[in-house]
């Protein structure tokens, strides 16, 4: 499976009153590759309420839909996958009851916990918090780019960061040769979402074709000396 570019984190108390779904179609509309709905405190019902609808938007804009944490939310909305943290669900359980064919992620903060879980049989890896951030309180905070770096290097499955990453750092971010970036209150708090996720996914584009042209000996002349 791949997982690239962007992936826009739904949170109530950041998006100004929208509803998760509202979010996730304007994140979509700007080009957002994975919109992940996270709700911790709502029920279950209003969950799947959302999760249903953000569904008929990826399936509409051709993207990909994650829930987090809640294995049944994501096999009733028919969602492409699940994100899964430390403490939840085995990956052995989910995979029996979401089928190979959909993506499973996992939460890991270091080396360790990033080789368990692909063992485990993990898509793709969730790498934070980056940065310190305000929004997932309980998040393990400011990692930092160097273990970021050195958890991509250990594992060869698609790796994504998250935490406290913004329009300022997402650059550095990229540069560690990670595949995709997760945000929340940079996008979701913003607003104008559409825009600012169009900014955002343009500026992980431009990052990764400079890193792939370098890579390929396609390097400006001042590169070259």
């Amino acid at each position: 499976m791949s997982v690239f570019g962007l992936c826009v984190i739904t949170d109530r108390a950041s998006s100004h009153g929208l509803s998760e779904s509202e979010v996730a179609r304007l994140a979509y509309l700007g080009g957002a590759d994975i919109v992940q709905l996270r709700m911790k405190t709502e029920c279950g019902k209003e969950m799947l309420e959302q999760a249903i609808i953000i569904k008929k938007y990826a399936l509409m804009y051709h993207r990909l839909f994650i829930v987090n944490d809640r294995v049944d939310i994501a096999l009733l909305s028919d969602a492409d996958g699940v994100h899964l943290g430390q403490m939840d669900f085995s990956i052995k359980d989910a995979r029996k009851l979401l089928g190979d064919s959909k993506i499973i992620g996992k939460s890991v903060h270091n080396i360790e916990e990033a080789l368990a879980a692909v063992d485990e049989g993990v898509d793709y890896l969730g790498v934070g918090s980056v940065f310190t951030t305000t929004t997932k309180k309980d998040a393990k905070q400011s990692l930092g780019l160097e273990t970021l770096a050195s958890i991509k290097n250990a594992v060869d499955i698609p790796v994504v960061a998250i935490g406290g990453i913004d329009k300022d750092n997402i650059l550095s971010v990229i540069a560690t040769g990670i595949e995709a970036v997760a945000v929340v209150s940079a996008v979701v708090s913003e607003n104008d979402i559409t825009k600012t996720t169009r900014e955002m996914r343009a500026l992980i584009t431009t990052k990764k074709q400079k890193s792939q042209n370098i890579h390929n000996g396609d390097c400006s002349e001042d590169q070259r000396k």
